[in-house]
């Protein structure tokens, strides 16, 4: 390729310098020429000229381009001619405005040689200053197949300068970016030899411009990339009286022999430790020959002393190292000794008192920092949990450690959690995730359908059962956290987290609550410290399912982070009736929505409600009576109106206790600080929020146990584990029709198979699986419905098409699985790239084989998708929702394994210009009805209106749930089996209010509306 054979032409080095001379003195640049260069380092290898030898292009040619958060993201990129280029006649320019992220990367082209950098110091550029101030990362793609299958690395420089500045980044420099590796991670060693190319990230949340030009690698290599020198650990906790054992090893790169002799001398040093008192100082020397192998180690002892304090907070002592002839550790090592004594340590004493004794001990800092949640993937190795004594991490969807498998997850978490213990007082960390069906980070988990799936079921104890298998496989990572469920109420289907929610009744969104209870045990909090149990969080307070069409101004998005508009009733009724139902289970947590609410007479406008005082402390906290804690949305205050500072005190005045803030969490610290010593955030207000996260951290046990119990990690993905979400995926199927009994299938049929979704796990269980957004094709394990056609019925002739192009004569029946690909919060609203339609292939599929064959079709979708124009022509229809891993379950209702009992959880529309259309409308005329759902059973019940008003007098005399449900459902397949594919306006909304009231417990109540029904048959 060019690059690799291009030398530096005549002189070039000299140019540049007269350059930046005459342009000095015309007053255009400022003195900002790298340091000079030594006589034996290699000339400079050019990377980028920018004058036109690099085309925009992306792989696998090699090219420039660009890529953000979304399209709007993507910066604008131009070569032009300067008078003032550093180097050559041209640079590159460029434009951005970045809601998300964005930025540029050159690749080199995948099907070359990868290039070589090792001979180099470190890599160059230079850039045009706006003085702003700003970080800008720099990103290296290292090893692998080509640069978008590499390992990445960054760093950053400052753009705190004006004019053409030269920017040097040695590699030594760089660090292994830890929030996002394309192929989960390779070596986790900066090789150099395997190099395709770098990456800019630009700022995100201003307009702006950029110019950069000439990269190149420059320098003569460091000695410190070829060997590098480590510990075994950054924190050493010893209790008083023990010793601490530090290794000390050396690594090289290629795991080659040392090629030069490597020293290490250490001293204990600094510290909070007392030396002579709390230890014996320790100094020397170790050394490594050359001709050592890689791996090798020594070992350092530090010895701590008893002395006669009874009652003290946890001391450090620094082990300091320096070395000669390779890269020192990234940090110093430390050896603490425990706290001990102290009456927050004891696990008899209540859990008020505990809290109440630590909470009078602490400083300012260390309350801001309790109430500061940061991203894994922004602490890296996590020191910061330390500096800034912070009370949380979170993993974002996708946010993994490196190899993503359960050990490595407990592991990555322990060694955060040893951070913590390097504080004055010990405090653990609360590490959080966004388990909402399942752990669905982790492949091989077990993967539960989504919650409108789970509302379909119409079944609380499963809700419970999927809860608990949930909390068993994320705790035994080490995660005692999860930021689930959510209890969203779903008006508008248009919505892209519309499957998030239960349905769009707040009497089923509260009888699916048991969750909370398969989450975290008892309300009274009492079980949340067993090794299969997780603190759950109700989300997102408050009323993140109204937001109305056309309402967010985040982005592109059209419905997510809207406004929700409603009378004090209505949202009373709707809104709140979950998190009322929520606060009465013990909730631990509750998130507050991006969104924002307006409340019809109140006069106050639109609230974003990370900053609604009235509905956080008011009726969270008051009327409500949540006493746990409220954690914010991740960077949800940033949405709030003002600068930072303003954002920081309106949330936290409001009543938000913790504060999601990935990236940005030392601004959030330290600015909480700031705004408590000006007297605009209460100290009273910092101890109320601090009490209440240390208190879930008591219950948690987390004290007593901070680091992850694996015990139950053999259980993850289980059969047991399985099999519950399989009867989920089966209880979750709806079938909406049956023409001529055409389900259950036989296993003598020939089964002709098509559409995208029957064989595709990432379209099966949707968005928040793995990454945040999904995928498409298989990344975790589990069984397609195609796979489980074919385990189901091993003899029988089941042959799949997917685009439905293979012959279609000699089939008993067709079975076309179709529906949505996967996607996430806003990116999936309606409106912004998505519709309701099946996508061209999918239709074709379904009227080429509905066409020649009886046949049924399979919606595996997050909502319902617009069908009416070809149900005529259709036998069987299924909403089978996202049903997650186990496609077996989707297929014991096929089969007849189970009987199809599903309900749906939402109104099916006719046309998208029904939106949003709900139970409980004055007009309503739906394709299908809320509550709506066939069934296979071989017991289905008969009668006409004497048999319905028998069990209209029977609800009377009802107490019991179970029984009064079991009536209905007696009642509703009477009434649709007389209305049978003759769904009328008239005879729609009686039958769904019906639902509406049986969920509420009123079950006379539904039955005479049942009856109502039956006469509009």
């Amino acid at each position: 390729m060019r690059h690799s054979t291009h030398t530096p032409a005549p002189g070039r080095r000299r140019r540049a310098a007269l350059l930046a001379v005459s342009a000095l003195a015309a007053g255009l640049l400022p003195l900002t020429t790298a340091g000079a260069a030594s006589a034996d380092d290699p000339a400079p290898v050019p990377v980028d000229r920018f004058e036109g030898e690099v085309p925009f292009a992306s792989q696998p040619a090699e090219g420039l381009f660009t890529w953000g958060g979304d399209a709007d993201d993507n910066p604008k990129l131009e070569l032009k001619e300067r008078a003032d280029a550093p180097e050559g006649a041209k640079v590159l320019e460029g434009s951005y405005d970045i809601s998300g992220y964005g930025g540029f990367t050159h690749d080199y082209a995948a099907d070359q040689p990868a290039h070589d950098w090792t001979a180099h110091q470190g890599i160059r550029l230079w850039w045009y200053g706006d003085g702003s101030g700003r970080k800008i990362p720099f990103e290296i793609k290292d090893g692998g197949a080509h640069g978008e299958a590499s390992e990445l690395w960054n760093t950053s420089f400052t753009d705190d300068f004006t004019g053409w500045k030269q920017i040097e980044l040695p590699f030594t420099q760089f660090a292994y970016r830890t929030d996002y590796q394309p192929v989960g991670g390779i070596d986790h060693v900066l090789g150099l030899d395997r190099m395709w190319g770098y990456s800019l990230t630009l700022p995100a949340g201003v307009k702006g411009q950029f110019a950069v030009d000439d990269v190149e690698l420059y320098g003569k290599a460091d000695p410190a990339l070829r060997a590098q020198v480590s510990t075994d650990a950054a924190v050493l906790p010893v209790k008083e009286g023990g010793s601490a054992r530090v290794k000390v090893s050396v690594t090289t790169t290629g795991n080659v022999p040392l090629a030069d002799d490597v020293t290490v001398a250490y001293a204990t040093d600094g510290g909070t430790a007392t030396p002579g008192t709390d230890y014996r100082p320790v100094s020397g020397k170790v050394s490594f020959p050359a001709g050592t192998a890689s791996g090798a180690s020594k070992t350092v002892t530090v010895t701590t002393s008893k002395d006669r304090e009874k009652a003290e907070t946890a001391e450090t002592i620094p082990l300091k190292l320096t070395v000669t002839g390779a890269k020192s550790p990234a940090e110093t090592p430390q050896v603490v000794i425990d706290a001990h004594g102290l009456p927050y340590l004891d696990a008899k004493l209540p859990v008020k008192k505990r809290v109440a004794d630590l909470v009078s001990r602490m400083s300012l800092a260390e309350k801001a920092g309790q109430m500061t949640q940061a991203e894994r993937g922004g602490v890296g190795a996590g020191a910061d949990v330390t500096g800034y004594d912070l009370g949380s991490l979170l993993s974002g969807g996708g946010s993994t450690p490196t190899p993503n498998t359960a050990e490595a997850w407990a592991g990555m978490i322990d060694g955060f959690q040893l951070r913590a213990q390097a504080t004055r007082f010990q405090i653990p960390l609360i590490y959080g995730v966004d388990a909402v069906h399942g752990h669905n980070n982790l492949p091989g988990a077990t993967i539960m359908p989504h919650n409108i799936g789970i509302g379909a079921t119409r079944d609380p104890q499963l809700a419970q059962k999927t809860g608990s298998v949930t909390a068993s496989e994320v705790r035994a990572t080490g995660v005692p956290w999860d930021f689930a469920p959510c209890l969203c109420v779903s008006r508008d289907e248009r919505w892209g987290r519309s499957y998030e929610s239960f349905g769009e009744d707040p009497a089923l969104v509260t009888s699916m609550e048991t969750m909370v209870q398969g989450f975290q045990g008892r309300a009274d909090g009492s079980d949340l410290d067993r090794g299969d149990r997780v603190l759950a969080t109700a989300k997102h307070f408050v009323g993140d399912g109204g937001t109305a069409y056309g309402s967010s101004t985040s982005g592109t998005y059209t419905v997510d982070q809207g406004v929700t508009t409603v009378t004090r009733q209505e949202l009373e009724a709707v809104h709140l009736a979950p998190f009322s139902e929520a606060v009465d289970r013990g909730v631990g947590t509750v998130m507050p929505s991006y969104s924002s609410l307006d409340i019809i007479g109140d006069d106050q406008g639109p609230v974003k409600m990370h900053g609604d005082a009235a509905m956080i402390n008011g009726e969270l906290k008051g009327k409500l009576g949540f006493d746990g804690f409220v954690i914010s949305d991740y960077n949800g205050i940033d949405q709030i109106p003002g600068d930072y500072a303003s954002d920081i005190r309106t949330s936290v005045n409001a009543g938000v206790d913790m504060v999601m803030a990935p990236y940005a969490y030392k601004d959030f610290r330290d600015g909480l600080v700031t705004e408590v010593k000006a007297g605009r955030v209460t100290e009273k207000r910092i101890d109320d929020a601090v009490s209440r996260i240390l208190t879930q951290k008591f219950k948690l046990g987390l004290f007593e146990k901070p680091y992850a119990d694996t015990s139950r990690i053999g259980d993850i993905g289980s059969a047991g584990h399985r099999a519950v979400a399989r009867q989920a995926a089966a209880e979750s199927q709806v079938l909406l029709k049956n023409s001529g009994n055409v389900l259950p299938l036989k296993k003598s049929q020939k089964v002709y198979v098509a559409g995208s979704n029957a064989d595709d796990l990432g379209n099966q269980t949707g968005g928040w699986t793995i990454t945040w957004q999904g995928q498409s094709g298989k990344h975790t394990d589990g069984t397609t419905i195609l796979q489980a056609m074919k385990k189901a019925s091993p003899g029988a002739a089941i042959d799949y098409s997917k685009d439905a192009s293979a012959p279609t004569a000699g089939y008993d029946v067709g079975v076309v699985v179709v529906g949505e690909t996967p996607y996430a919060e806003g990116v999936g609203d309606v409106g912004n790239g998505n519709d309701l339609e099946l996508t061209a292939a999918d239709k074709a599929a379904v009227d080429k084989v509905c066409g020649a064959m009886k046949c049924v079709v399979l919606m595996v979708s997050g909502r319902p998708q617009l069908i009416g124009d070809r149900l005529a022509d259709i036998d069987g229809l299924v909403a089978s929702w996202l049903p997650g891993t186990e496609g077996d379950g989707v297929v014991d209702v096929l089969y007849g394994k189970r009987a199809f009992t599903g309900q749906l959880p939402v109104t099916w529309p006719k046309s998208e210009t029904q939106l949003p259309i709900n139970v409980g409308d004055s007009s309503y005329d739906p394709q299908f009805p809320y509550g709506y759902g066939l069934t296979t059973s071989k017991k289905v019940p008969v009668g006409g209106e004497f048999t319905l008003k028998a069990l209209a007098l029977a609800a009377g005399h009802v107490h019991d749930a179970k029984a009064g449900r079991a009536l209905v459902d007696t009642a509703r397949l009477i009434v649709q089996r007389k209305a049978g594919d003759r769904i009328t306006a008239a005879w729609a909304k009686p039958f769904a209010d019906a639902d509406h009231l049986s969920l509420t417990g009123d079950y006379a109540g539904a039955l005479t509306t049942l009856l109502t029904a039956y006469r509009e048959a």
